[in-house]
């Protein structure tokens, strides 16, 4: 196997167009991510209410999630994420609109957290089917490292110019910057439209929920896939819980800071995807891929353990990129599996089936990180979180399922 060259995928047009953007709509969501988590600081001091808000927006893509992934495979793929485009566009319109004359309320964010969670429901399984039929078999491993760098790098700029839009110009333009995102990556979808793609086998084979079915059987049939989608389930109660909910109080309560240290926060996770996606994507082979997914994620809950330690600023900023490291390491061995796993014709309701049990459980992290933040302070939570994660990924790997895999 040559070694992979990381920008090839590019030569794809469709890709390029794919790839340009989800990075722009990315950077979009991430600088929307500070500007709502400051807004609720703001509005409220709760991060009970922080928590119900990210609840509002996961939770319908959980109950919404399987039958989007049997969408994906039975419609057009391009179209069903164009629509998914515009009509987040215009809900974030909605809300920048609510903000600029002063009438946004908690309920608003609540109502348009939910549809964006309905909405993703059906964009997300499309988009990770839809790689595999415009990218050459060859070309996989750098389409999904490049993937990741466009998510990565609006990890690392969105939170930065949000935090600064917000310091200079105050939410409401945060917002109006987010809506625009969504109409640029529906401009960069229009002439993927153009393109004859293969329907998948199973659009007129059978029933909605036979393909539900049999999405879930091909699950079940592989140890691998059923325990490393409950091991994801799990350590995302213990890590989004943290870092979505107690990580904008412990800039607060811990280094007694502004959105600008929560700005650099957020950017350093990112920074670390960027390591381990330049290393995990310029190999060859990677071997013993059970033992390298979970003891990386076992390396991420070290890392997030950290982040409550009182080590000061720049080592919070290394543990983090070490937290974001390890979970891009172990995001791009999983990615790679699938695609090699699972037919294409059945891969956009797998991805569901992973999306759905990847998030099922982290609405009740979120509402834990909510209270114990309350209870306990950002810093008790981070560290407990971390030291479970890691507890967690070393049970996981004690199966000889996971051990086995190479």
């Amino acid at each position: 196997m040559q070694r992979i060259k990381l920008l090839t995928a590019f030569t794809i047009r469709p890709f390029a167009l794919l790839w340009c953007g989800q990075t722009v709509s990315r950077l979009g969501d991430f600088l929307y991510q500070v500007a709502l988590a400051w807004w609720v600081v703001e509005k409220t001091g709760s991060s009970t209410i922080m928590g119900i808000v990210l609840l509002c927006s996961l939770l319908p893509t959980i109950l919404f999630g399987l039958l989007g992934g049997v969408v994906g495979d039975r419609l057009p793929r391009v179209p069903t994420m164009l629509a998914s485009d515009l009509l987040r566009g215009l809900i974030s319109t909605l809300v920048m609109l609510l903000a600029a004359f002063n009438y946004l309320e908690v309920w608003h964010i609540l109502v348009a957290s939910i549809v964006f969670g309905i909405v993703d429901a059906f964009f997300q399984p499309a988009y990770s089917a839809i790689i595999p039929e415009v990218v050459p078999p060859t070309l996989l491993p750098s389409a999904n490292a490049l993937t990741s760098f466009g998510v990565q790098g609006g990890r690392i700029l969105g939170p930065l110019l949000g935090a600064g839009i917000i310091a200079t110009q105050g939410t409401t333009a945060a917002f109006a910057i987010d809506a625009a995102t969504f109409f640029i990556s529906a401009l960069f979808l229009l002439p993927l439209t153009r393109l004859s793609l293969p329907r998948p086998t199973a659009a007129t084979a059978s029933s909605l929920l036979a393909d539900i079915r049999s999405g879930i059987a091909t699950v079940l049939g592989v140890p691998w896939l059923w325990i490393t989608m409950g091991m994801q389930a799990l350590t995302n109660i213990t890590l989004a819980g943290p870092y979505q909910i107690a990580l904008p109080f412990l800039v607060t309560e811990h280094f007694n800071a502004d959105v600008r240290v929560l700005g650099w926060l957020y950017a350093a996770f990112p920074v670390g995807y960027v390591i381990g996606g330049l290393w995990g994507g310029s190999r060859e082979r990677i071997r013993s891929r059970g033992w390298m997914v979970y003891g990386a994620t076992i390396v991420a809950g070290l890392g997030m353990l950290a982040l409550g330690l009182p080590i000061g600023l720049v080592a919070c900023l290394l543990a983090a990129m070490l937290n974001g490291m390890a979970l891009e390491i172990s995001s791009l061995i999983w990615i790679n599996t699938l695609q090699e796993l699972v037919p294409n014709e059945q891969l956009g309701r797998i991805s569901s089936i992973d999306m759905v049990s990847t998030y099922s459980l982290i609405p009740i992290g979120f509402v834990l990180a909510g209270w114990a933040t309350n209870a306990f302070g950002a810093a008790t939570v981070c560290v407990i979180g971390g030291g479970l994660t890691a507890a967690v990924a070393a049970l996981g790997l004690a199966h000889p399922a996971i051990r086995a895999v190479d």
